[in-house]
C-alpha cells in the first residue's frame, strides 16, 4: 500500500496508520489481547508469544513511536485505564502510539498457532506403514492359510507343540496391573505337559531395560531346563522381545528357537506418537506432562516405555538394531470389531475374593471392564482420521515385521482379546490360548523350513 520511495520503515508506519485509523485501533486491540493471553497461559504459551520481565506487561516500557513530525517518546501502561487512554488518543489525534514490537509479535502468534494446528491435524499420516515403504526392508510371506489349518487341527485336539522347548510368554504395556494377563494360555499349555512361563518384567519400563531383563530370563531358563526357548510377545512385549534378540543375538542365538509377535507395534504406534509429538496444540495444556504424571506417578512406570513406541524412536532403533535374518519370526495382527454388540462385551481382567457368610469360605468374583468398547472407539478414531485398520491400538501395517511370516485373519479381534477372556466368547470360535498355540506351531514349522533352506544353501 505504501509507495516504494518512502524514506524509511518509521515513516511508512506513520503514514499508513495516519491514513487508516482503524489499523491503529486493531493494533491496540491486538496488543491488549496478547498481554491478556500472556497473563492467562503463563509459562506455556506466554513464553512462546513474548518474553516479559517479571511484573510487567507486553507494553509497559516507554517506546519511540513515529508521527508525521518525527519520533515521539510515549509511555503505555497495561491496566484498563491506560489502555482506554491509549485508544482515545488514537481516535482523537489519528496518530497511533504503537510499539514497533507489535508488528513482529502479531505474525509470530498466528504463525505459531498455524504451525501447531498443522502438526496436530497431520498427526501420524506420513508415518503409518513406513516399514513397508522402506527400500531396504525384507519382504514378508503370507502364512494365514496355514495358520487357519493349524488352528482347526488344534480345535480338533491335534496338538503338535513339542515338549523339547520352553515357551515364554512376554506381556505388554500395563501388564503389571492385569493379574490375568496370559494366565489362561499358560494354564492350557501346562495341561498339555509343556513348560510355559510368563515373563515377570516391569512392562512400563523402557524397551532397552526390558531387553536386558529378557536376555537374563532366557539364559536362566535355558541353563535350567537345557532346552531352547520359543518366545511369544504381545503388544509391547513383542517389541521388548525383538529388542532383546537384536541387541544380544550373539549370546542368545543358540538358546532361542524363534519369535512370534502378536499385535505388536513393531513399526510404531500412532496412539503413542500422537500423544507425545512435540509442536502440537496439546502442548498448551501440557499433555505430555499429564501422561508423565499418569505413567510415572500413578502407574509407577517410565514415560520412556511409551516414547519407545513412537515412530521416531522405532525408526531410530531399527536402523541400528534390526532383527537377525536367520531368526524365524511370525507376526500376527487383527482388526477390532465396530458393531453394536462390541459395546456389551466385558473382559475379565482380575478377580476379587469375597468371604461367604456362614461357612467361612471365600468366593471369586470376576472384575470386568469394557475393554472391547474402548478398543472399538480407538479403532474407529484411527479409521476416520487416517483410514487405517487397527485392533484399537496398533495398525495392521505397523504390526508386520519385515522378513516374517505374517498371519492376517479376517476374524474381528481387538487388542485386549489376546490376553483377557471375555464373558461372551463364542464357543464356536477358537479362544486366545488356541490362537497362541497355533502361532507357536506355525513358528516351529517356519524354523524347520528356515534351517532346511540354510542347510541346502550350505551344501
Amino acid at each position: 500500500m505504501a509507495p516504494k520511495n518512502y524514506p524509511g520503515n518509521g515513516q511508512q508506519n506513520s503514514d499508513i496508520f495516519s491514513s487508516f485509523p482503524a489499523l491503529g485501533e486493531a493494533a491496540s486491540y491486538l496488543t491488549q489481547t496478547t498481554s491478556y493471553l500472556t497473563r492467562c497461559f503463563g509459562s506455556s504459551i506466554g513464553q512462546e508469544l513474548v518474553t516479559l520481565p517479571s511484573g510487567q506487561s507486553a507494553i509497559s516500557e516507554p517506546e519511540s513511536c513515529f508521527t508525521d513530525n518525527g519520533p515521539v517518546a510515549t509511555s503505555m501502561v497495561s491496566d484498563e485505564k491506560g489502555m482506554d487512554a491509549v485508544g482515545s488518543s488514537i481516535q482523537a489525534t489519528s496518530q497511533p502510539l504503537i510499539s514497533a514490537s507489535v508488528f513482529q509479535l502479531g505474525p509470530s502468534i498466528f504463525q505459531g498457532l498455524i504451525s501447531r494446528a498443522r502438526t496436530t491435524v497431520l498427526g501420524s499420516a506420513k508415518d503409518i506403514g513406513w516399514l513397508q515403504r522402506a527400500p531396504d526392508m525384507l519382504p514378508v510371506e503370507d502364512g494365514t492359510e496355514r495358520f487357519l489349518e493349524l488352528l482347526e487341527n488344534i480345535r480338533n485336539d491335534e496338538h503338535k507343540l513339542p515338549d523339547s522347548l520352553v515357551y515364554l510368554l512376554v506381556p505388554g504395556l500395563f501388564s503389571n496391573h492385569g493379574p490375568l494377563y496370559f494366565v489362561n494360555t499358560k494354564t492350557c499349555f501346562s495341561k498339555m505337559g509343556l513348560t510355559c512361563h510368563i515373563a515377570k518384567i516391569h512392562s512400563e519400563a523402557s524397551v532397552e531395560k526390558n531387553a536386558r531383563e529378557l536376555k537374563e530370563y532366557i539364559e536362566e531358563m535355558y541353563w535350567g531346563a537345557k532346552k531352547r526357548v520359543l518366545l511369544l510377545g504381545h503388544s509391547k512385549g513383542g517389541v521388548d522381545s525383538a529388542a532383546a534378540l537384536s541387541l544380544y543375538w550373539s549370546d542368545l542365538k543358540d538358546k532361542v528357537a524363534g519369535l512370534a509377535l502378536a499385535q505388536s507395534p513393531y513399526g510404531g504406534s500412532p496412539i503413542a506418537s500422537d500423544i507425545l509429538r512435540d509442536g502440537q496444540l496439546g502442548d498448551y495444556v501440557q499433555l505430555r506432562k499429564l501422561m508423565e504424571v499418569l505413567i510415572c506417578k500413578v502407574l509407577k512406570g517410565d514415560l520412556q516405555a511409551l516414547e519407545d513406541l513412537t515412530y521416531a524412536k522405532r525408526r531410530e532403533f531399527l536402523s541400528k538394531h534390526p532383527l537377525p535374518r536367520e531368526l524365524p519370526v511370525v507376526s500376527f495382527h487383527t482388526e477390532a470389531g465396530l458393531g453394536p454388540s462390541v459395546l456389551a462385551t466385558l473382559s475379565q481382567v482380575a478377580h476379587a475374593e469375597l468371604p461367604i457368610v456362614g461357612n467361612g469360605q471365600s468366593a471369586k468374583v470376576p472384575v470386568v471392564m469394557p475393554l472391547s468398547a474402548a478398543m472399538a472407539a480407538c479403532a474407529q478414531l484411527l479409521q476416520v482420521r487416517y483410514g487405517e485398520k487397527s485392533d484399537g491400538l496398533v495398525t495392521r501395517r505397523d504390526a508386520e515385521v519385515p522378513g516374517s511370516v505374517v498371519v492376517r485373519p479376517n476374524r474381528k479381534l481387538d487388542h485386549a482379546w489376546m490376553v483377557y477372556s471375555t464373558l461372551n466368547d463364542n464357543p464356536g470360535e477358537a479362544d486366545a490360548s488356541q490362537v497362541c498355540e497355533a502361532l507357536l506351531t506355525l513358528l516351529i514349522e517356519v524354523g524347520r523350513k528356515r534351517r532346511h533352506a540354510i542347510s541346502m544353501k550350505d551344501e
